[in-house]
């Protein structure tokens, strides 16, 4: 690589959902729900070197290997938004398992949109990159803001939540896969207008912070296929969670702990399959960003 070459190492930070709910199926296919993002300490590890050239060539290395990984799209989007032509070069390293309703795929993309117009010297508008990160995943435009947030429509209109006390909690992934395709298409045989209202009720109780009234609709759904989901649920809360829901449409299985030291007594629990995690706050995931967007000028491949 050559001497302009310019490179970061980031952290791209894991999500939960501290409360999901499906209301109905919309016009454009997608379904209309009501989440609360959350992010958290859990993060992948990504390499990211840009250098300018005519041609733009998109090179990603992978631990484990994804199909159709969004970072690639992204890279392109973006340069192809900035105007841009170069040499792309990624590395990642996954700790977010794949598949789990953590949002792995969507906050590794979103690293890649924040990432490479630092690395380009341009600016990239935040509505342009909210849109471009909306295209990607309906999960993306969460990670470009990260702390507490509530996500309407498909998930991508954002509202920030302000961010609580700080917080522990127990991920636990199984390593089941969940179809959310499937888990949308069951859910919807239950779906009617007095489930919907009764959802919009429960969801403004957990928004204005009754830990009691949080609840992920999905639950109802996949725990019938994947029983050892909801044990797994119960177990937490024998562990000592205060509250323990199914992120995303699953298949990870969160706990939430009063102290960093009862969560870490409880993931010891569960094996290698539990991660003792914090909540990240919205002016932390700032931090950890412009920290992380400091590039350094190297004249080797990463």
């Amino acid at each position: 690589m050559s001497a302009a070459a310019r490179r970061v190492r980031l952290r791209a930070l894991a999500k939960i959902n501290l409360d999901l709910r499906v209301l109905h199926k919309r016009p454009d296919g997608f379904h209309e729900i009501r989440t609360v993002f959350q992010t958290i300490s859990l993060a992948d590890s990504i390499e990211i070197a840009f250098s300018p050239a005519r041609k733009t060539s998109i090179e990603l290395e992978q631990d484990v290997e994804i199909p159709g990984n969004l970072m690639l799209r992204a890279a392109a989007v973006v340069l192809e938004a900035m105007g841009k032509t170069g040499r792309v070069v990624m590395k990642l390293r996954k700790q977010i398992p794949i598949g789990g309703g953590l949002g792995g795929g969507s906050t590794d993309a979103a690293a890649v949109l924040r990432a490479l117009p630092v690395l380009a010297g341009r600016v990239v508008p935040i509505p342009l990159l909210v849109r471009l990160a909306s295209a990607l995943g309906s999960d993306v435009p969460f990670f470009l803001f990260g702390g507490k947030a509530v996500g309407i429509g498909r998930g991508a209109e954002l509202f920030p939540l302000p961010d609580g006390k700080a917080r522990s909690a127990v991920v636990v992934a199984p390593g089941v896969q969940v179809s959310t395709a499937a888990a949308y298409r069951n859910l919807g045989t239950q779906l009617t207008a007095e489930s919907a209202r009764h959802a919009q009720d429960g969801f403004s109780a957990a928004v204005w912070g009754r830990e009691s009234a949080m609840r992920n609709d999905f639950e109802r759904v996949v725990f019938q296929q994947h029983p050892q989901l909801a044990a797994l649920k119960q177990r937490l809360i024998k562990a000592g969670a205060t509250t323990a829901l199914m992120s995303g449409s699953g298949s990870s299985v969160f706990g939430l702990f009063r102290t960093k030291e009862d969560a870490r007594r409880a993931s010891k629990a569960f094996g290698n399959a539990a991660s003792a995690v914090s909540l990240v706050s919205r002016r932390q995931y700032d931090r950890i960003w412009k920290r992380q967007l400091v590039p350094t000028y190297i004249n080797q491949s990463i």
